[in-house]
Formats: C-alpha cells, sequence, structure tokens
C-alpha cells in the first residue's frame, strides 16, 4: 500500500512539474490555428476531401524542430530571438526583420479581428459591439495581468479548439477513409493542390510564432533544469494544434466535399455546415473561430512587441509594470487600436492588406529560419546545447524546402496559377 501511494505521489508530483511549465508551446500552437489558419484548413478539407490529413503528420515533425529550438535558446540565454539577431549579426539586419515582422503581424492581427466579427455575425451580433468589446477585453487582460494570469487566460482559450473535435464526432465521418489518408500519402499535380499544400506549410510555422515561444520562454524563466518539461510541451503542443487542424479538415471533407461545395473563409463553412450537419456544428464551429481568433489576436501583439523591444534594447516583458515598460505595452495596445478601427471601416477591402500580410511572411520565414539555425549553433551563444546533427539536417533541409515555397508563392502569379478558391 505504501509503495502504491509513494508511487501516486511521484505520478502527481510529475504531473504539477509538467502543468507548472505548460503554456509557451501549447499556445504558440494553439494561436497558429488562426482565423487564416481556420479559413486555409476549411478550403483545403471542402476542396481535396482528406488528402491533406498525411501532410499534417509531416508539418508536426517540422513544427516540433522550429519550435524546440527556439524554446531552447530562450532557455539557455534568457533572450528572445530579437535581442540575439540584434547582438550577433547587427542593427541593419535587425531592423529589416522588424520591419517585415511589424507589417506581417499588423495584417495578420487585423485577420484576427475580421475573424472575431464572422464569428459574432455567426450568432446574430453586430462587429460594431463585439469588435471592440473583443479588443478591451484582450486589452485588459494583458495590462492588469503578470505572465503567469495571462498564460492561464491564453490556456483557457486554447480549450475553444475542442469545439472542432465535437463537431466532428457530432458528423460521424468514414473513420476508416480518415485514418487510411492520414497515413497513406495523397497528391494531386496541379497548380491549385500544390498551392494548397503551400498554404497549409505556411499558416503553420510562422516568423511571430518562433519570435513568441522564445520570447515566452525567457519570459516565464524557464532554465535548463526545467527545460525537458518545455520540450515536452512544444511537443504536446504541435500535436495537439495539428489535431485540431485535422479535425477541421475532417469536418468540412466529411459535409462540404462529399456535396461538392468548396469554401474560402472559415465563415464560409461554418454557414455551409448547417444544412449538412445541423445548426449545432454551425455554432460550434463558431466557437471555434471566436476562441482561435481571441488568442491569436491576444499572441501576435505580445509577439511584436517582445521582438521590437529586444531588438532596440527597450523594457518589455508581462511582468514589468505598464509604466516601466511603457513601449513594450504601448506598441501592444497601438496595434490592437489600429487592426480595429481597421476591421470597423464600412466597406473596406480588407484582401490586400491580407496579401501584405502573406508577403512579409514569406519573405521574413527563410531568413529569419536562416538567422535561427546560425545562432542555436554558435558554441559562445549556445555552448554545450548546440544543434546535433540530425538537427541541423534536419532544420537546413526545412529552410530550403521553406525557401522554396517562398519564391513559388511569388513566382506563382506570373505564372498564371492561382490560389485555391
Amino acid at each position: 500500500m505504501k509503495r502504491v501511494q509513494a508511487g501516486l505521489k511521484l505520478v502527481f508530483a510529475r504531473l504539477g512539474m509538467y502543468l507548472a511549465i505548460l503554456g509557451p508551446g501549447l499556445i504558440t500552437a494553439s494561436a497558429d490555428n488562426d482565423a487564416p489558419g481556420i479559413a486555409t484548413y476549411s478550403m483545403a478539407g471542402s476542396t481535396y476531401g482528406y488528402r491533406f490529413l498525411w501532410l499534417l503528420l509531416v508539418i508536426t515533425v517540422g513544427e516540433v524542430v522550429v519550435q524546440e529550438t527556439a524554446g531552447r535558446m530562450g532557455a539557455v540565454t534568457g533572450k528572445g530571438t530579437a535581442d540575439l539577431i540584434r547582438e550577433r549579426f547587427g542593427v541593419k539586419v535587425t531592423a529589416f526583420a522588424m520591419l517585415c515582422l511589424l507589417l506581417a503581424n499588423l495584417g495578420t492581427t487585423v485577420a484576427q479581428f475580421a475573424g472575431v466579427a464572422a464569428a459574432t455575425e455567426l450568432f446574430g451580433l453586430s462587429r460594431y459591439i463585439t469588435v471592440p468589446l473583443a479588443a478591451a477585453l484582450v486589452g485588459f487582460v494583458v495590462l492588469r495581468g503578470s505572465y503567469e494570469h495571462v498564460e492561464k487566460v491564453l490556456l483557457v482559450l486554447c480549450l475553444s479548439a475542442l469545439s472542432y473535435v465535437i463537431s466532428a464526432f457530432m458528423i460521424k465521418p468514414p473513420w476508416g477513409e480518415v485514418l487510411r489518408q492520414a497515413v497513406v500519402p495523397s497528391i494531386q499535380f496541379d497548380t491549385n493542390f500544390i498551392l494548397a499544400v503551400l498554404a497549409t506549410i505556411g499558416t503553420t510555422i510562422t516568423p511571430w510564432g518562433i519570435i513568441y515561444m522564445q520570447a515566452s520562454v525567457a519570459d516565464k524563466g524557464v532554465d535548463l533544469q526545467k527545460y525537458r518539461l518545455t520540450r515536452m510541451d512544444v511537443t504536446v503542443g504541435a500535436v495537439w494544434g495539428n489535431v485540431v487542424s485535422a479535425f477541421i479538415i475532417i469536418c468540412t471533407a466529411a459535409t462540404l466535399y462529399v456535396v461538392g461545395i468548396s469554401v474560402e473563409t472559415a465563415e464560409q463553412a461554418a454557414m455551409a455546415l448547417e444544412p449538412l450537419a445541423g445548426v449545432g456544428a454551425r455554432y460550434l464551429f463558431a466557437i471555434g473561430l471566436l476562441g482561435a481568433s481571441l488568442l491569436a489576436a491576444s499572441v501576435l501583439p505580445l509577439s511584436t512587441s517582445y521582438a521590437v523591444c529586444e531588438a532596440f534594447g527597450w523594457e518589455r516583458g508581462l511582468n514589468q509594470r505598464p509604466r516601466d515598460a511603457a513601449v513594450f505595452y504601448g506598441l501592444y495596445i497601438g496595434i490592437i487600436v489600429l487592426s480595429v478601427l481597421t476591421v470597423l471601416i464600412p466597406g473596406i477591402p480588407l484582401f490586400p492588406l491580407m496579401w501584405l500580410s502573406q508577403s512579409m511572411n514569406a519573405i521574413l520565414l527563410p531568413v529569419l529560419l536562416v538567422l535561427v539555425i546560425k545562432l542555436v549553433n554558435d558554441r559562445r551563444i549556445m555552448g554545450e546545447w548546440v544543434n546535433s546533427r540530425f538537427q541541423n539536417i534536419f532544420s537546413w533541409a526545412l529552410a530550403i524546402i521553406i525557401l522554396l515555397i517562398t519564391v513559388v508563392l511569388f513566382i506563382s502569379p506570373l505564372l498564371g496559377m492561382q490560389a485555391p478558391g
């Protein structure tokens, strides 16, 4: 009996340690399933059925490698990505990266508040009420809380993704076919399919995700003794984030694809689900979109504030008081306010802003990956925690693939290729 009690105490002690360190990995991966991400997965499922499920397995491995690298650098150095880039590569490289990041994150934050508007309008609520309320909520949580408090709120928002899992089981897809497509690669050699693959990869591995991951590990004070648990957090987060992505694809494939309905946005998917799967599926999809948009609308401006303040040596961090880190909090609130005002302009075409955001992300991501690989292999910075040979081979292969994706995305309009939808 005493052995059983001792064993249970050990289990609960380890579980407590993991729950204490849980956060950066799960939040970063969950925030990747933002409004544009949900739109991408909805488009993939409604247009190509279950053919993209196997790709998510591959993407999960890549995401774990990238985020683990960022988390390891945060734990070893106690500094953010932009901080290390400035120290190692100088002001010019840092300024270029920060300009791209600022433009990209601003456009993507606008997309998150557009997601809030779309989700609440599915419940019959006006965006002119709900979007300002959402912005006030996001701003209040960050301005009034410590890192620990903010992290708990963000972890609660991660739970909204369960709505997609519930929706899938309500719809009752052919699980045998789902499992088969998840493990058997299926590729179509046409331009729209290839562009959809590129969009799926690009919405999962992002510059802001790398920067937020490293900054949050450093801000949380994770040291090397606790890093093993943080590595577990990164892995669990990546797996969970892509499981949610898979369920979004399953929902739209099992209902829309089978009847020949293709959608381009998450709100279109929610509305199309109602006559096929019932009003419950529509509202669950809307809840997932709302939670994901709120989570990403919190994380994206934080990523920007961390990066800019790191780059120029200004005070930053959620444990700092607003008056002691005025630029950090001012930039955070400024991005939110500007994004909200943009979304509330009647009839404003959001597509050009989204295109600019996607373009800046596409330019920055391969550059950032190369800089991160160089940093993590610098023994003056990382000591014995540099990459292994296997990690370097995989990291460089991933960076080359991302670079090719960027080139294809930019030359595709010149070749007459159009994104799916």
